[in-house]
């Protein structure tokens, strides 16, 4: 007997733009430090997964570093079973709060979406505001989603290092049954992700929460506890049965101009670390540790650590905030969003100018900062256009502050305590082969002190890739899949 019956037909939101996110008004925003972007209702994160096609060669999934099923979670969106697609992101991705806010979905997944296309001006879905509607959720009801914890296998990881890429491959690991302790130099875990991002985008108690839930699935934390002067490397791979280094990019770049070491020169890290981890922004009433009482302030660079310098120092109620960057704006590597932001904020852009100085005020400390102004030339090896000095044309910016943001290379640390470890010689990264593994055999790394500054999901995927590697190694002997397993190689290693 024929079944006759029409299947209900896909609803579609045929929409071109991305549903709209609701955020604090930027004369409102610069007097505080809370979030910018609002988030989603359920309604809005519902309409904007209805604009899914759930096409069949599904792009967006391969342009996730860690291969969340994108459509399928969207899918469960657009049903609104917002707890189904909640269980669905997390199977490959357990800090979706965190990465709907901190990942470049405009350079990944959603630069791929089917949907992308510009010229006839239609945007791709809103994937990351999605995931980030979901993290949010789980917390506004209290949704603890814990996964399965395989059987004791009786094996040790430690875990160097909380960052996104050591964060991923503890809670990946310890879902195998491995016992995981996380070894953190600073007092709060989380890496660049609680010292280096924020208030204003990434809410501390978000990390926190992510946290306590891996606490939950039965990973130890140390803190204070800095491999490589409070232990060595060698102590802890003789110690444990495998180990995992995830230090990241923590030594900061200078410019090597006079004036480097005049007061009041900060590098972002430290600028952002003071306010974001210890509170400086609370001096003297709620704070030990102090950033500089600001009047005038320049931030160097123009990559996202350099929009979150300026937009940090704009909350602190200087007079003015300069932007220097050497070449245009189409060269600025932040996200676009993090430079409109900027801009609505009131930060002033000085493009195409390059530091030479910083001049002392006759005290020691900063009294300006002297610029070379510049114009494009041919591109140069990073196929950008090469800035070019402009003869005779040179600017003084009168500020007290400098934050230097040009970059940063892997933290030094742990490679000075154990030189055997096989380096990049140009770079000081960690070589690692294609399964995470280090010139050690027991010892693995991933995240930026593999590939140098890159993004928080890039250093999930390592995470991932390693903690796959390291539990065929724990059980075979062999961090290799077997002929007749499918494994990924780690990604983005240049």
């Amino acid at each position: 007997m024929t079944d006759n019956t029409k299947k209900p037909k896909k609803v579609i939101n045929k929409s071109k733009t991305k549903v709209p996110m609701r955020e604090q008004a930027p004369m409102d925003r610069i007097m505080n430090f809370e979030e910018v972007p609002l988030g989603y209702t359920e309604d809005e994160a519902h309409q904007e997964a209805l604009r899914c096609i759930d096409c069949k060669t599904k792009p967006c999934v391969a342009g996730c570093p860690v291969g969340i099923d994108i459509p399928a979670f969207l899918k469960l969106v657009g049903e609104k079973n917002f707890e189904g697609a909640l269980r669905k992101i997390k199977e490959k991705n357990f800090l979706p709060a965190i990465c709907g806010r901190v990942c470049p979905q405009e350079d990944q997944c959603e630069m791929v979406c089917t949907l992308n296309k510009p010229d006839k001006g239609r945007e791709p879905g809103g994937i990351g505001r999605v995931e980030r509607f979901l993290g949010d959720y789980a917390m506004e009801h209290n949704l603890t989603i814990t996964p399965e914890i395989a059987p004791a296998t009786g094996k040790t990881v430690a875990i160097i290092g909380s960052g996104p890429a050591g964060l991923t491959a503890a809670s990946d690991l310890a879902q195998k049954g491995h016992k995981v302790t996380v070894f953190e130099a600073l007092h709060k875990p989380g890496g660049v992700l609680f010292y280096g991002i924020p208030q204003f985008r990434m809410p501390k108690e978000i990390l926190i929460r992510e946290i306590d839930g891996m606490k939950d699935m039965g990973v130890e934390f140390v803190m204070n506890y800095p491999v490589g002067k409070a232990e060595p490397l060698d102590s802890i791979r003789q110690r444990f049965d495998a180990v995992f280094i995830g230090t990241g990019a923590g030594l900061p770049w200078f410019l090597g101009i006079p004036g480097e070491n005049l007061n009041g020169v900060y590098s972002a890290n430290e600028f952002l670390t003071r306010v974001n981890l210890m509170g400086g922004y609370k001096f003297p009433d709620g704070a030990d540790t102090p950033v500089k009482k600001i009047k005038r302030i320049a931030v160097i660079g123009a990559g996202n650590t350099a929009m979150d310098s300026a937009r940090t120092a704009k909350r602190l109620q200087p007079e003015v905030v300069y932007l220097v960057y050497r070449r245009s704006r189409l060269e600025m590597p932040a996200r676009i969003e993090e430079i409109h932001h900027a801009e609505q904020e009131g930060i002033d852009f000085n493009l195409l100018h390059s530091p030479i100085e910083i001049i002392d005020d006759g005290k020691g400390a900063v009294g300006a900062i002297r610029c070379q102004e510049m114009e494009l030339g041919e591109p140069d090896d990073s196929g950008r256009r090469r800035p070019i000095p402009i003869e005779g044309k040179i600017r003084d910016f009168a500020v007290d502050t400098v934050v230097i943001s040009i970059g940063q290379g892997p933290n030094p640390l742990l490679s000075a305590d154990c030189p055997e470890l096989a380096r990049d010689e140009r770079r000081g990264t960690i070589v690692i082969n294609d399964y995470a593994q280090t010139s050690f055999e027991n010892v693995f790394a991933g995240g930026d002190i593999v590939t140098g500054g890159a993004t928080v999901i890039l250093a999930m995927g390592q995470g991932r890739v390693a903690a796959d590697a390291m539990h065929r190694y724990l059980m075979t002997g062999d961090p290799a899949p077997a002929d007749n397993e499918s494994g990924d190689v780690c990604p983005n290693l240049t």
